[in-house]
């Protein structure tokens, strides 16, 4: 594959790159690259994670040596699944049947437990040293990459070596290429700004869009895109406004169907956001609206661009989109459904999940 062409690839989905000068030199060396994505066993699997997991194939297909990070003591630290590390990890197995129903298989890519990682006296090494090597302000200012706002490090000190732990992962596990949502922004500009100081290699921040929560941004004023959307971002914390990969045939239609959708609105409008992050991504993808004769007869979109076009103008109402996307995400979505029926284990871990979490 030509450097070009392996780019491309690399960038594919991607809202940002830091940087793509540093890409394009990785790129350009003659070995294997290795890479990343530290994801916390917290709950079930929501529809937005379906886009981090689709950049995890597409680095598989380009060798990347490719490492899937549980971060089990993470979600300890940040109170997941009631602070139980036993259940943490069993959500960890159930995250890779995930991957695998979704298409990613479980032998393209190397699992390390974090586990692994803390019981060892040179990570924590490495965790100390950066520390060091951040101010107080600098560490609370990022552990929005934890869900959580700046203010609350005080109520837990643990909270506050969550972001030193993250960056020490990435230098432990002597990455080139680290993937993760944009919500995850602070914690790699950190590993790249104190990387010369502590003499590791900088590495290259792959940041997948956020898809926003079915309620939207509500009354909120004007666009928020990036980094900022992490607050409104579809989150198993927020049961009503996620669409889970494992919903039901109705579930979807029903949550879809109540979905924030103004007419004519472009900007921040979850179910055309579905659209763009979900389901225009997959090969050969059209949507396909069906509505009566008078208003318009059956229509088949060929990309995402020709959407909002007609959406913007007027000329496609917001139930007509919304039952189309219901359609559509329920056709992929059910291998995902298939999956889980027919593999015992993956149903047995599912219906372990589904008792820890309030999903209904």
């Amino acid at each position: 594959m030509k450097i070009e062409e392996a780019e491309a690839l690399v960038k594919r989905g991607l809202e940002e790159v830091i940087t793509e000068d540093r890409l394009r030199t990785l790129l350009e060396e003659d070995r294997r690259l290795r890479g990343y994505i530290g994801v916390e066993p917290s709950g079930l699997f929501t529809l937005g994670w379906v886009i981090w997991a689709r950049k995890v194939k597409d680095l598989i297909d380009l060798g990347v040596d490719f490492i899937l990070l549980q971060a089990t003591w993470h979600a300890w630290i940040n109170d997941k699944l009631g602070g139980d590390l036993e259940n943490i990890r069993l959500c960890a197995e159930y995250i890779e049947h995930c991957l695998q129903a979704l298409g990613v298989s479980r032998g393209s890519y190397r699992v390390v437990y974090a586990d692994e990682l803390v019981s060892t006296g040179d990570y924590w090494s490495i965790v100390l040293r950066v520390a060091k090597s951040l101010t107080l302000k600098r560490v609370r200012r990022a552990l929005t990459i934890m869900g959580r706002r700046a203010e609350e490090g005080v109520m837990d000190f643990s909270k506050l070596i969550y972001p030193c732990m993250q960056v020490s992962d990435i230098f432990y596990l002597d990455l080139d290429l680290c993937l993760g949502g944009m919500d995850q922004r602070r914690a790699h500009v950190l590993a790249i700004e104190v990387a010369k100081r502590l003499g590791r290699k900088k590495p290259v921040a792959l940041h997948t869009p956020l898809l926003i929560g079915l309620a939207g941004l509500g009354r909120m004023e004007g666009a928020i895109k990036g980094e900022a959307l992490y607050e409104f971002k579809m989150s198993k914390s927020k049961p009503e406004t996620a669409i889970f990969i494992h919903d039901t045939e109705e579930e979807v239609e029903k949550k879809v169907l109540k979905a924030y959708c103004p007419p004519r609105m472009i900007e921040n409008n979850p179910v055309l956001e579905i659209c763009r992050l979900i389901l225009f991504p997959e090969p050969g993808f059209r949507l396909k609206i069906e509505r009566p004769l008078k208003y318009g007869g059956d229509l088949e979109i060929q990309n995402y661009a020709e959407l909002e076009d007609l959406y913007f103008k007027g000329q496609l109402h917001p139930l007509d989109l919304k039952n189309a996307v219901a359609r559509a995400l329920n056709e992929r979505l059910k291998p995902v459904r298939d999956y889980f029926k027919t593999v015992s284990e993956a149903r047995e871990l599912y219906d372990k999940m589904m008792s820890l979490t309030v999903t209904r």
